[in-house]
């Protein structure tokens, strides 16, 4: 118990630190998904990583990782005589100091994968999201599962790709970025109530405005209406999208970066044994 405290205490200190990577494994190490896989051989080059693993069961599958988005991982089958693959989940874990969540979203799409003393790697670009299958989220020593957890997580899915559709709305919002610029560019449009003053938008607060308090904020309703796509007020003057931003900051990252994401799995992309 003292161990799994001490951990649980480097985990918040990292978290504050921005270390999403080293987040990413010591979250793994405290739930044990870490060991539930046999690494049988590893290929690597510079933006990515495909692991082939082997379960209990004796079951082979891929482990596709990128370094740019350490909160996930993609698994598909083993290939085949072919050479060919087939995506079936993108695996994420990631959080904040007070909780993360975990989940295993089910995926359709398929690639190649061919080995001539290195391997030679590319995914469709037609990836295609079904639904979350199983998640968990975790509270500092407490666990929320099944149902509860399942019916939480997809209905913050759900938000995020309502926020995800509202910024794509902007033309010139940048993409590509890093977690940490993204959450420079966007926390003060989304959030210009709890930022310094000089950072907030220009148009924020206009004669009139009214204001809603909530989750200890008071949220300008008038921004809120001017700002944000109608389906999204009520989220926002709520407080719940503050809760998605503070506990699901990467998951909303890797939402946004989605099409950068499939743009990177497409190319086609050389890697190196490693052991």
């Amino acid at each position: 118990m003292c161990i799994k405290k001490i951990v649980i205490a480097c985990f918040a200190s990292l978290a504050l630190s921005g270390c999403v990577t080293v987040m990413e494994k010591t979250g793994r190490f405290l739930d044990g998904s870490v060991f539930k896989d046999k690494k049988i051989a590893r290929y690597r080059a510079q933006n990515m990583a495909i692991t082939l693993v082997q379960n209990k069961a004796k079951e082979r599958s891929l482990i596709i990782s990128l370094n740019k988005y350490p909160m996930m991982f993609l698994r598909a089958s083993e290939p085949d005589e072919k050479g060919e693959i087939f995506l079936t989940s993108l695996e994420y874990l990631s959080g904040g100091i007070q909780s993360w969540n975990e989940f295993t979203l089910d995926l359709l799409g398929e690639g190649e994968l061919s080995f001539s003393g290195d391997a030679v790697f590319s995914l469709s670009k037609e990836i295609e999201p079904v639904q979350i299958s199983t998640g968990r989220i975790h509270r500092y020593d407490s666990r929320i599962t099944g149902n509860e957890a399942l019916t939480s997580l997809r209905n913050r899915r759900e938000r995020i790709i309502a926020v995800n559709e509202w910024m794509s709305s902007f033309e010139d919002a940048p993409r590509g970025q890093s977690v940490n610029d993204f959450e420079k560019y966007w926390k003060p449009i989304m959030f210009p109530e709890i930022v310094k003053k000089k950072k907030r938008p220009a148009e924020w607060k206009q004669e009139g405005d009214l204001f809603a308090r909530a989750e200890d904020i008071r949220w300008n309703t008038g921004y809120t209406e001017r700002t944000f796509s109608e389906e999204l007020w009520p989220v926002r003057n709520s407080g719940t999208m503050l809760r998605d931003w503070e506990e699901a900051l990467s998951w909303l990252y890797m939402e946004y970066e989605w099409e950068n994401i499939k743009e990177i799995l497409s190319r086609q992309t050389t890697l190196k044994f490693y052991k």
